[in-house]
């Protein structure tokens, strides 16, 4: 009724310097209504009050009456914050149990341990095939009798139908896991962890890099230096610009102790495909082959189907830690379900129309948002604080809401709120990107009362912004 008042009020004014004299009347009516806590935080850090929304309301009332709101309706960048949507609406078309299928079948015969034909591996985009599950189906595989493959292996990625991915398009920075892309056959997220272990005796940094890659040489070894820790990987500097040979330049401080780095794999398939082969053989597997992508035939005999999952877990990673690539293969993997059976070929494009036909489906009155890749690792997604909060006003009465916000990061205690400084129990998803930050979940006040809070900052500064994110989680807390 609100918004309806409005366009009657700039109707009758007309033209566009009345449009552009109610929206700075509705501002500073309601920068004069904000809390004095987050005023004082938003002079501390220097933002003003234009380059915040927020939204705080009870769940138990109806989205459209908040406690308080100030540019609620603003479209602003949500950066991780968009995980939410690709979250909740996965949750609610696929299942919290819903689990991704991985078919093993092979083609040729098999006698006496050896197979005379090719192993092929069909993936569904499952964002959790790690190494130790890895490992763990390559070790059933071993039990169906398959000692030797006088084949190839073959890798079916034909689940997704993508174009290429370039690790440097958003800012560059190619060995960072967040700018790693989705793939129908992604493998411990295209993440290469480098351990970092001194030996003083032997005056070196011992160096381990898991997941194994057959045929991929690595330095096992670092100098050793003195002086004080500060940032190790600054003064580690990695060559992966020769994807067979990686080279390190600089030294490991023996100060630093032990330490992991996790860096993206170069692009491409060959990283699953290293992998797998360096895992088969860690298995006691023999190939005469090699490892390469294909497409199953359809006259090849399915051995096995390897179900994984379940979509929960994968959602507790994507939300607590804010992970990108699992949040995109979530995303694609829910435009396939949404579609219906005969599931098709993930798409960006299918998916960001299935999502947009499921919020207007379950959130017909709210604006929708704008959606790239289900991430938020974008610079044109969009959404307003309003929408997020209905968001999570509707999840709230879902059979899934204990799932979703058991997947939140809490206050001061987990995941990426782990340094908060707020004081209010909360279970939150954050967001930060270069000029974004945010937060948006659900807040515990003290007399029992939980409210739905969102509030997103869209400004040069952004980065300054934390304690004005926690002005308003604590006032939240502290409303009855």
């Amino acid at each position: 009724m609100r918004a309806l008042n409005r366009f009657v009020v700039l109707a009758l004014l007309g033209g566009l310097g009345a449009a552009s004299w109610a929206a700075s009347s509705t501002a500073s009516t309601a920068s004069a209504s904000m809390p004095a806590p987050v005023q004082a935080a938003l002079r501390q850090a220097q933002l003003p009050a234009e380059s915040l929304s927020v939204v705080v309301a009870r769940v138990q009332d109806a989205p459209d009456k908040p406690r308080w709101q100030h540019l609620a309706q603003q479209p602003r960048n949500p950066a991780s914050l968009i995980k939410l949507v690709t979250t909740v609406s996965a949750l609610d078309v696929m299942g919290p149990h819903y689990t991704w299928r991985t078919l093993v079948a092979t083609d040729g015969n098999l006698q006496d341990g050896v197979l005379r034909g090719n192993l092929y591996l069909k993936g569904e985009g499952d964002p959790g095939w790690v190494m130790e599950k890895l490992w763990q189906l390559l070790r059933r595989i071993r039990g169906l009798g398959i000692e030797r493959i006088e084949g190839d292996v073959v890798l079916d990625r034909t689940a997704f139908d993508l174009p290429p991915h370039d690790p440097a398009a958003f800012d560059g920075d190619v060995l960072k896991p967040y700018n790693v892309g989705p793939d129908a056959w992604l493998v411990n997220h295209h993440a290469v962890s480098l351990f970092f272990v001194p030996d003083p005796a032997a005056k070196i940094a011992r160096v381990l890099a898991e997941p194994p890659m057959a045929g991929v040489q690595i330095p096992t070894q670092l100098p050793l230096s003195a002086g004080p820790c500060e940032d190790h990987r600054a003064k580690v500097e990695l060559d992966v610009s020769q994807p067979q040979v990686w080279r390190f330049k600089g030294s490991f401080a023996q100060s630093c102790g032990d330490k992991r780095w996790s860096v993206a794999a170069p692009p491409g398939p060959a990283f699953a495909q290293q992998v797998i082969k360096a895992l088969w053989q860690s298995v006691g597997g023999q190939l005469s082959g090699t490892v390469r992508d294909g497409v199953l035939p359809a006259p090849a005999q399915v051995r096995m189907q390897a179900d994984t999952g379940p979509l929960w877990e994968s959602v507790l990673r994507i939300n607590k830690f804010s992970n990108n690539v699992m949040a995109e293969q979530v995303f694609l993997s829910f435009g396939r379900v949404a579609a219906g059976e005969p599931m098709p070929a993930a798409s960006w494009e299918l998916s960001r129309a299935q999502a947009l036909k499921w919020w207007q489906n379950r959130l017909p009155r709210t604006a929708p948002p704008t959606l790239v890749n289900g991430s938020g690792l974008s610079r044109e997604t969009r959404i307003d604080a309003q929408g997020l909060a209905a968001l999570l006003h509707w999840a709230w009465l879902q059979p899934f809401y204990p799932e979703l916000a058991a997947s939140l990061p809490v206050t001061g205690t987990d995941g990426t709120l782990k340094r908060s400084k707020a004081q209010a129990w909360a279970h939150l998803k954050t967001g930060s990107l270069r000029d974004v930050a945010g937060i948006a979940g659900y807040v515990d006040g003290k007399d029992g009362q939980r409210w739905v809070v969102v509030a997103l900052v869209n400004h040069p500064q952004a980065n300054r912004a934390r304690p004005v994110l926690d002005a308003v989680v604590d006032w939240a807390s502290q409303q009855r």
